[in-house]
This record gives C-alpha cells, sequence and structure tokens, in this order.
C-alpha cells in the first residue's frame, strides 16, 4: 500500500470510535482529511464538529456537516487527528500543518484522543521531525535564541502565516528524551503560543496503518 493508502485506512478506521449524535473534534492534515471524507458518510447520524483549522472547516462545510465553534460545546467526546511522530508512550510531535494551537486546545477539551498515522510516524525519541513552535511574530528572534539555548536549531517557516495570524519556528536538532519537560520549558517562553509537543496530552488511542493493516494500540 502507498502511504496515502495508509492514511486513508486508518482515516476510515477511526470512524468506529465515532458515536452516534455527538459532536466530533476533528484535526488538520492529509490524514485528517480521510478522516474527513469518511466522516461525510455518517453525517447524519452525528450532529456535528469542532475543527482545527480553517482547512478542515471548509471540507466540513463542503461535505455538509456543521461546524461549531468550541466555546458552543460543553464536551467533546472524541478528537481525531494524525501526527508527524508518535512515540511508544503516546506522545507526539504536531504542527507540521502549522495548525498545533487549535489542535492542542481541542485535544485538551476532548475526553478520548485518537491519533491516526501510518508506520512511518512510529519513532522511539521524539526530534527526528522538526518540532514546530507557534510563536507572536514580534518575539520571533527572542524566542528563538532561547531555543538555541535548549539545544535546538530553530528555523523560521518562511511564508507561513497561522489561522491565529502568528509564525512558525521550526526546530531542528532535538533529541527529546523528557518530552514532558521540554514540553513545559517552551510553553514557559515568552512569546510562544505553544509547543507542537504533545506529551502532557498524549494520545489515547493510536491506529497505525502499515504492511499488515491497522494496528489498535490503546494507552
Amino acid at each position: 500500500m502507498t502511504q496515502d493508502e495508509l492514511k486513508k485506512a486508518v482515516g476510515w478506521a477511526a470512524l468506529e470510535y465515532v458515536q452516534p449524535g455527538t459532536i466530533v473534534g476533528v484535526g488538520t492534515g492529509s490524514t485528517a482529511a480521510h478522516f474527513i471524507d469518511a466522516l461525510g458518510t455518517i453525517k447524519h447520524q452525528i450532529d456535528g464538529a469542532v475543527s482545527s483549522s480553517d482547512a478542515s472547516t471548509a471540507k466540513l462545510k463542503a461535505l455538509g456537516i456543521a461546524v461549531y465553534d468550541l466555546n458552543e460545546v460543553d464536551s467533546l467526546g472524541i478528537y481525531v487527528d494524525g501526527a508527524d511522530e508518535i512515540n511508544g508512550n503516546m506522545q507526539m510531535i504536531k504542527g507540521g500543518g502549522a495548525a498545533l494551537t487549535r489542535e492542542k486546545i481541542i485535544a485538551s477539551v476532548a475526553k478520548t484522543f485518537v491519533c491516526i498515522a501510518d508506520a512511518s510516524k512510529q519513532v522511539a525519541i521524539l526530534g527526528r521531525f522538526p518540532l514546530p513552535v507557534e510563536v507572536i511574530p514580534m518575539a520571533r528572534s527572542s524566542v528563538a535564541r532561547e531555543l538555541v539555548k535548549l539545544g535546538g536549531r530553530p528555523e523560521y517557516r518562511q511564508n507561513v502565516v497561522t489561522d491565529n495570524g502568528n509564525v512558525i519556528l521550526d526546530v531542528h536538532g532535538l533529541e527529546i528524551i523528557d518530552p514532558v519537560a521540554l514540553e513545559d520549558a517552551i510553553n514557559a517562553l515568552a512569546g510562544v503560543v505553544t509547543v507542537g509537543l504533545f506529551a502532557r496530552r498524549g494520545a489515547d488511542i493510536a491506529l497505525i496503518g502499515g504492511a499488515d493493516g491497522v494496528k489498535t494500540i490503546k494507552k
């Protein structure tokens, strides 16, 4: 199977965790896009969705799925999203699609976080994929200097503005042995909106697509 076929397989497998009559948290990216396609086939069974990006919102609405602001929702049973990397402790790097802040907010509210990914995203130690950090524009250089002190090589993601109006620094060269500690340290930097480390709030369930089909991993 191609990588896209693996992404499609896990996106559709996630439908198993969607409960009728609920509002579904939906992520961003190519794998999440397959889940949105799958969700469209049961749109009359759900009450709608909360979306983590303008792009996902547009796709959901195009399929006739109602999209709610998170402020309108009292609770969220499930959030389904991809990952750029995921380790054995269900901790992730996310933010390749620049939607990390909204993704982290929705994940924090959802009772169950289902990560959908192909097997290439599984790693023993996080950090092979550059770690995205969303930053207030005026703090870009000052935050970058602090990220160097933490052992990284930050690069400004050119021509990218997040849905929140901010910029992204991608931090290369990290071997993230203690994801929780690094998440806390970067989030504490003045000017950082959030870091794409999902360590304190990792996935509860991972659906991993590989040559042998979709493997389910539970926390």
